[in-house]
């Protein structure tokens, strides 16, 4: 069965964490590779609601920084024809990572190994989790964070073809 040619259409998509717009018109390797990071996206906590009962702040941060490796991994795969200029997928791709999520991740991550390192063995790991003097800080800022990539996530599925404008 040929393969169905992508009719590349003029966007212009919001992007998260103060980025701006992105005003280009995809080809199909920007829209194939925005489809793999949208799926990415879609299936984690970085966009999905975390109650403050629920979950695990380890495993949300663990999610959070797959993304990183998934991210390289679709832009090493497309290749150099996502990262034609600035107003290409690749560079907005990476932009989201440097100054959107690692700063989260910076501040968060070795904040709450420190409080891991103390739990008690007889504490579960819920448990230690919910008594942390910063969970609810924790959560403020993550809820934030997935605001932001749910912004994302909307422009990659717009860019993928499957979201209207």
């Amino acid at each position: 069965m040929p393969k169905k040619k992508v009719k590349a259409t003029k966007l212009s998509v919001g992007l998260p964490f103060d980025l701006g717009h992105l005003d280009f018109e995809p080809d199909e390797t920007q829209q194939r590779a925005a489809w793999e990071l949208y799926v990415e996206l879609t299936t984690r906590i970085a966009v999905q609601s975390l109650g403050a009962d629920e979950g695990l702040m380890r495993e949300a941060l663990s999610s959070l920084y797959d993304i990183f490796g998934a991210t390289r991994e679709i832009l090493r795969e497309a290749g150099p024809a996502v990262a034609q200029g600035p107003n290409s997928f690749g560079p907005v791709a990476i932009e989201v990572l440097n100054k959107g999520l690692r700063p989260f991740m910076t501040k968060w991550h070795p904040l709450l190994m420190v409080h891991e390192a103390k739990r008690p063995s007889d504490v579960s790991a819920r448990d230690h989790e919910r008594a942390w003097e910063h969970a609810a800080e924790f959560r403020k800022a993550l809820a934030k964070v997935q605001e932001q990539m749910l912004i994302y996530a909307e422009a990659l599925g717009q860019i993928a073809g499957v979201i209207e404008e």
